[in-house]
C-alpha cells in the first residue's frame, strides 16, 4: 500500500478501506494517554507556588521561571520526578534569598515525592479499547521517562498484558522512532503512533515515517505544547476526541 499524500493527510478522517483486515503495529503513549499523569505535577506545582508565597513574583511569574529551570534540568537530569525535584528546589534558589537548609530541602522534595503515591487513574475507555485492539493488532507501549518509575507504573496500570512490548526511551524523536521501527521491524504504512503531545508523539513520528493518531488531553504538560505539523510528512495524520474511538477507526 501506497503511503497517502500529503494534502490528504490534512483531510483524512478515517483510514482508507482495507486497512481493516490487515494487522496494525500500534504505538502507544503512556502518560496522558493511557493514564493520568500531569494532573499530579500541576498539582504539586500549585503546592509549591503557594509554599514559596513570593511577594514580588505573581504565580504566572513563579510558573515561568520553573517552566525555564525544567527545560534546563531535562538535558542534565532527564524525565520524571528526581528531574521535576530538581527543578523545584533551583527555583526557590533563584526566586528567594533564603538560605536553603535541609529542612526546606526536605519539605520541597516532599511536595514532588507526593506525586508517587497516586494510583495509577486509568483515562476512560483505556482498558476495554486495549483488550479490543489487542484482539486484531499488534501493540508496542512507547513512553519516555526514567526507567523505574515508567515501569512501576506500567506494571500497577494492569495494562501490561495488552502489549507484546514496552519501549521507555530516554527522549521521544524522530531517532527514537527510527529505532523502535528497526528493532520490531515495522512496515511504516501499518505502523500508527497514539498519543496526545505533538512535541512527542505526533511531530517527530510523522517525520519518523509513521503514521499518527492525536488524541488531545487538557492537561497535557506545557513543555509537551507545540503545533501539529501538516506538512513534511508521507504517512497518514488523523485526529480523535477520545481513547475509545480507536475502535472505530481498527
Amino acid at each position: 500500500m501506497t503511503p497517502a499524500s500529503t494534502t490528504e493527510n490534512r483531510d483524512r478522517a478515517t483510514p482508507p478501506s482495507g486497512w481493516r483486515s490487515q494487522p496494525q503495529t500500534l504505538l502507544i503513549d503512556a502518560d496522558d494517554t493511557l493514564w493520568e499523569n500531569n494532573v499530579y505535577f500541576e498539582r504539586a506545582i500549585a503546592q509549591f507556588i503557594s509554599f514559596l508565597n513570593h511577594h514580588e513574583y505573581s504565580p504566572e511569574q513563579v510558573r515561568e521561571v520553573l517552566n525555564d529551570v525544567e527545560r534546563e534540568n531535562i538535558v542534565r537530569h532527564g524525565y520524571g520526578l528526581h528531574s521535576f525535584a530538581h527543578a523545584l528546589v533551583n527555583t526557590f534558589e533563584k526566586l528567594t534569598v533564603d538560605p536553603m537548609t535541609p529542612e526546606l530541602h526536605g519539605r520541597i522534595n516532599a511536595i514532588a515525592h507526593e506525586i508517587a503515591e497516586h494510583p495509577v487513574q486509568l483515562i476512560a475507555d483505556v482498558p476495554e479499547t486495549l483488550e479490543y485492539l489487542a484482539a486484531k493488532h499488534h501493540l508496542i507501549m512507547v513512553t519516555k521517562g526514567d526507567i523505574t518509575e515508567q515501569s512501576g507504573k506500567v506494571t500497577r496500570s494492569g495494562l501490561a498484558s495488552y502489549f507484546s512490548a514496552v519501549e521507555i526511551v530516554a527522549e521521544k524523536n524522530v531517532a527514537a522512532y527510527h529505532g523502535v521501527v528497526e528493532k520490531y521491524a515495522l512496515a511504516l504504512e501499518r505502523t500508527w503512533m497514539i498519543g496526545n503531545s505533538p512535541k512527542s508523539d505526533i511531530n517527530p513520528a510523522l517525520l519518523a515515517g509513521v503514521n499518527a493518531i492525536f488524541i488531545p488531553h487538557d492537561n497535557t504538560w506545557i513543555l509537551e505544547h507545540e503545533d501539529v505539523i501538516h506538512e513534511g510528512f508521507t504517512g497518514t495524520l488523523l485526529n480523535l476526541s477520545g481513547f475509545g474511538d480507536l475502535r472505530q477507526q481498527f
